[in-house]
């Protein structure tokens, strides 16, 4: 690929070309790719009404470009690997020209319900093939993909097919998380007792459980494919016509619909993609995210899939049979780059060691992680244990909003240092402001980040509501987009992000962000994880309530002396006015599906509001919120 960074000075070179010609450097990229009718402007935009266009006047279709182009030369190569739940039962090995074949039919069963280009489908699927086919079939033949990680409720169900008017669900009877079983069928049935605008829903079977068939609606996928041709010509499209709408929550408010565009996106992810991973034409790739969310969109099918690799699927979860399962599945098909969630580690760093040292882990070549930044305990864990010391770690920033990694180290090529994303990828312009929307020039400088010139793979508005895509990232620091996180750079003009604007906490007049807070106690040998957040004092305004996970249990005198070392801890880390006024130990956080602790749930819980939670069906641990209200301190 064009501009492919080999070194720290090409990637000097490479940015400095991306920064003073946009232009010409992504006409560049983009050339690479199959066009049925060529752009006339690379770029259009204004960033004061957020209105943003790439290749404009182009016209593509984002399958063919996924597959199609693929198959003359890689028609027999592995495009999926499919790894179960249960380790018993057998992967499947997809190429790209069964890709291809299995794209195409359920792209005409899609047009069988009389879905066409413009059109919602809404995807309510486990993490298994079927996924992968329905995203790729409604992009072959222009509809619209609104993927619901299934796991979500059915009010949170019903709400983001309303608010797209999809016209079709596509779901299967249950799904297997562990040795669990999930009736994903009900889910579907509930959430459409609110829904008017769905008229088919297309059922995969995979658990094989029983049913309400509802005649009429109801369509088996299996029974369907049997009647539909295995060759669909794709439909083509316009460079910024919506590829798929992905929803992301706020602390409050309903969900926004980000709705990414085809052509920049499709730029985007393949440049990120081949760059952050260097992917080479025999490598095996596995990002351990649900397509529910968009690191699955980008990082497992359309990033890998555009540029020809091999990307790996696993429905399962890392604990399931054993807690060797990640490891089990690296050293099997000897994956190459590994990318999973701080989450994620730091729950395998609690368990002993030996789950990682018996298998042979020498095929990795670049670790990387998502969805947070990573502690450096974590990250040192991760660096010495899975990686042996010779893994460079890839610490990415980036958002649904972005559609694409915007920091991050670039294997083998920058110096990595442990909890900073370190530079932005070529093309990507951060800015650090301060609180007078002045942006804060040279090093040593901490600031809301910003990124004040677009890239192809930012959302173009928020699902029938820019107005709203607006106030939420470009009112505040007008002509830019606003993240929404904070960071900081330090002498080397590396970044680090601090976390989320709103979780600063204003303590007795002084600014604590929560995230240095966290990495100190994090450090702390017994801690697993925590949450800090600030809940109404008398005399300081706010003061700190710290929720702590334990790597193991501990008696309630072990816990008094760990209350008094943690605030240690904090005290030399930071200073004496960040300790923590309340702790409490509990056996989990409330989480997001995708790993996100909900501290939105936490702040409510410390100050007391335990009537006003909102939704927390579609947390991934629910039950704990009733063990943290009941053990409040």
């Amino acid at each position: 690929m064009k501009y492919q960074v080999k070194n720290l000075k090409s990637y000097f070179n490479i940015q400095d070309k991306a920064i003073n010609n946009p232009e010409k450097f992504w006409k560049k990229i983009a050339k690479e790719f199959s066009w049925q009718t060529k752009w006339n402007q690379v770029l259009d935009y204004d960033m004061h009404k957020a209105e943003i266009k790439w290749f404009d006047g182009g016209e593509l279709n984002m399958s063919e470009n996924c597959i199609d182009r693929h198959l003359k030369l890689r028609g027999d190569k592995t495009a999926i690997i499919f790894e179960p739940n249960d380790p018993k039962e057998k992967e499947q090995h997809i190429s790209y020209k069964q890709l291809h074949e299995e794209v195409s039919k359920m792209a005409n069963i899609l047009k069988g319900q009389g879905v066409e280009k413009g059109d919602r489908v809404c995807v309510y699927l486990p993490m298994i093939p079927e996924l992968a086919y329905t995203v790729l079939a409604c992009a072959r033949i222009g509809a619209i993909h609104s993927v619901v990680f299934a796991g979500f409720s059915a009010n949170a169900l019903s709400s983001r097919i309303n608010d797209s008017s999809c016209k079709l669900v596509v779901t299967a009877d249950g799904s297997y998380r562990g040795d669990k079983q999930i009736d994903l069928k009900s889910i579907v049935d509930k959430a459409l007792t609110n829904c008017n605008t769905v008229k088919s829903v297309v059922l995969v079977k995979r658990t094989g459980q029983k049913l309400d068939f509802q005649h009429g609606r109801d369509l088996w996928y299996h029974d369907l494919k049997k009647e539909v041709d295995d060759h669909c010509d794709p439909v083509i499209v316009k460079s910024e016509d919506p590829l798929f709408i992905l929803y992301t929550s706020g602390s409050t408010g309903k969900p926004k619909g980000m709705v990414h565009t085809t052509a920049g996106y499709m730029v985007y992810s393949a440049y990120t993609f081949k760059n952050v991973f260097q992917y080479e034409e025999e490598d095996v790739y596995w990002c351990t995210a649900d397509i529910g969310w968009i690191t699955g969109h980008s990082y497992i099918i359309y990033g890998p899939l555009l540029n020809g690799a091999t990307t790996v699927m696993f429905e399962g979860v890392p604990s399931y049979p054993n807690y060797n399962r990640f490891w089990e599945i690296v050293e099997k098909y000897g994956v190459n780059q590994f990318y999973t969630a701080p989450t994620a580690i730091r729950s395998l760093a609690k368990q002993d060691v030996k789950f990682v040292e018996q298998h042979d882990l020498s095929s990795l070549k670049v670790l990387g992680t998502v969805g947070e930044p990573i502690n450096e305990e974590a990250w040192n864990w991760y660096y010495n244990h899975v990686g042996k010391e010779k893994c460079p770690i890839v610490d990415t920033w980036w958002q649904t909003e972005t559609g694409g990694i915007m920091i991050s180290p670039i294997p083998f090529s920058t110096p990595t240092k442990a909890t900073y994303a370190t530079f932005p990828l070529p093309g990507v312009q951060p800015a650090l402001m301060d609180a007078d929307g002045k942006e804060l020039e040279g090093r040593l400088v901490k600031g809301s980040l910003c990124i004040k010139f677009p890239w192809p793979g930012i959302a173009r508005t928020i699902w029938g509501n820019h107005q709203r895509y607006i106030n939420t990232y470009f009112k505040q620091y007008p002509g830019m987009y606003f993240t929404g996180d904070g960071a900081l750079r330090d002498p080397a003009g590396y970044y680090r992000i601090t976390g989320r604007v709103d979780d600063v906490i204003i303590v007795s007049g002084h600014n604590l962000g929560t995230a240095p807070i966290e990495n100190a106690i994090n450090e702390h040998s017994k801690v697993a994880e925590c949450a800090i957040v600030g809940y109404p004092h008398e005399v300081k305004g706010n003061a700190l309530y710290g929720f702590i996970t334990l790597k193991k249990d501990c008696s309630e005198s072990e816990q008094d002396q760990l209350k008094k070392e943690i605030n240690v801890l904090i005290a030399d880390s930071i200073g004496p006015i960040a300790r923590l006024s309340r702790i409490q130990f509990s056996d989990g956080l409330p989480k997001t599906r995708s790993g996100k602790i909900m501290r939105r749930i936490l702040r409510k819980i410390a100050a007391g509001e335990l009537n006003d939670l909102g939704d927390i069906s579609t947390l991934l641990n629910p039950d704990c919120v009733e063990e943290i209200i009941k053990n409040r301190q």
